[in-house]
This record gives structure tokens, sequence and C-alpha cells, in this order.
């Protein structure tokens, strides 16, 4: 889930802003996740493992593959179609930040995620609805999804990822320490002391001058179990 998008001003805090990890003592993590991507899913639930092994706290924060694709050339029309339904969980999860608090924002990622990837669920109004049901957010939010009425939020959050990391990425992007990745691209999340390996080596390599690309070929989808 690539595309290049255009450059657009920065106008939302950084992760040491909005996160209370210097508060803490923990290293201050941010992510940014489509709640409609199957890998960004993957990686948050790793990085909720990473929080139980290791001194970090998270910051989860919205981009879109929408915005990541506005420009794109030569999309197949099923994923153009895709892209189209994209726009709404992330305009209501912006919206639901708005207007209750950032502390809605994962709650509500964690809602609309279990239902679009485990469940299987395709509608996107279904998962919309039912999701603001769960966190106890007012089912009016939902008519955010049709809008544009807190785009130009989105835009500035997706921004800032893509400010962190560069072009040519997808969802997801973490920054740590100063220092942004795509990734990773991992199935299934691993579990316990594994997921903190994983951890430790993506901020060593992340950290490494000179270093951009680590890859192979995916030979198979997201495991969700």
């Amino acid at each position: 889930m690539m595309g290049r998008m255009a450059d657009a001003n920065e106008t939302t805090p950084t992760v040491d802003e909005r996160s209370g990890g210097a508060a803490t003592g923990k290293e201050s993590v941010e992510m940014w996740f489509d709640p409609m991507c199957p890998w960004a899913w993957m990686t948050s639930r790793w990085l909720m493992e990473v929080e139980k092994h290791r001194d970090i706290e998270v910051t989860w924060s919205v981009m879109s593959l929408a915005v990541l694709n506005e420009h794109a050339e030569s999309l197949p029309p099923a994923y153009q179609a895709m892209m189209q339904r994209a726009w709404g969980p992330v305009r209501v999860v912006m919206g639901a930040a708005a207007q209750h608090g950032d502390s809605v924002v994962k709650p509500l990622y964690d809602a609309m995620g279990t239902r679009f990837h485990p469940g299987g669920e395709q509608d996107v109004a279904t998962v919309i609805r039912e999701s603001l049901e769960d966190v106890g957010l007012p089912a009016e939010l939902a008519e955010l999804a049709s809008t544009d009425a807190n785009d130009e939020p989105l835009r500035a959050s997706h921004q800032r990822a893509i400010d962190h990391v560069g072009t040519d990425v997808g969802t997801p992007v973490i920054a740590v320490n100063g220092v942004a990745f795509f990734g990773p691209v991992v199935t299934p999340a691993p579990k316990g002391e594994a997921a903190a390996k994983l951890w430790d080596g993506c901020v060593l390599v992340a950290a490494t001058p000179g270093f951009f690309e680590l890859k192979r070929t995916r030979s198979r989808g997201p495991v969700f179990g």
C-alpha cells in the first residue's frame, strides 16, 4: 500500500509534544496508521506487544491511504474503489479526536481494525457505526465520513509521517528518537521476547547512518489469529 503525494504544511505537534513519554520517563514512539490497512494492523498489534517488554509509550496517529494514493497513476480499478472507501474511517477518527480528544484515537482504531481485519467486514459504514457504538462515541460522528470538514488536520497528520520518513513509503510509519521508518511489515505479529527483539533490530538498523532499505518478497498475507 504505497504511493506518492504532494507536499503540505506541517501544523501538528511533534510526538514529544503529543505524548506523555517525557513525563513518564518512557521512550516516546509514534505510529501512523490507516484503519483499513491490514499490514498497519499487524504492525500495531506487534507494537502493543513491544509496549509490554520495552520501556516505550506509543502515540497513535493517522495517515491516509486515500491521501497517499490520490495522485497515483494506473491504479487497478478495485484499488481505486478501495481508496475512495478509505476516506471515511480516517475522517471519522480525526473528527472524533477533534471533538472528544486524542484519547479516543486508539480505542476507535482498535474497534475499526478488529472489524476490518480479523472480522473481515467490508462495509465501511457498518464498521464506522458499530465502532462508534463500541467506544461510546456519538453516532452522528459517522456523518463526517462523507465530508471534508476534517481533511486539513488529516492531511497535516499524514504529512508529518511523510516528513519524518520520506516518500515512496506506505502505512504504517513509526518514529522514535528522531528516526522514522516504514513498517515493519510482518505476519503474524510476533509475541513476547520475539516482538522485543524485532523492535530492537528495527531501531538499530533505522538509526544506522546511510541505511535505507531491507526487503524481501512477501510470500503470505496477514495472519490475524
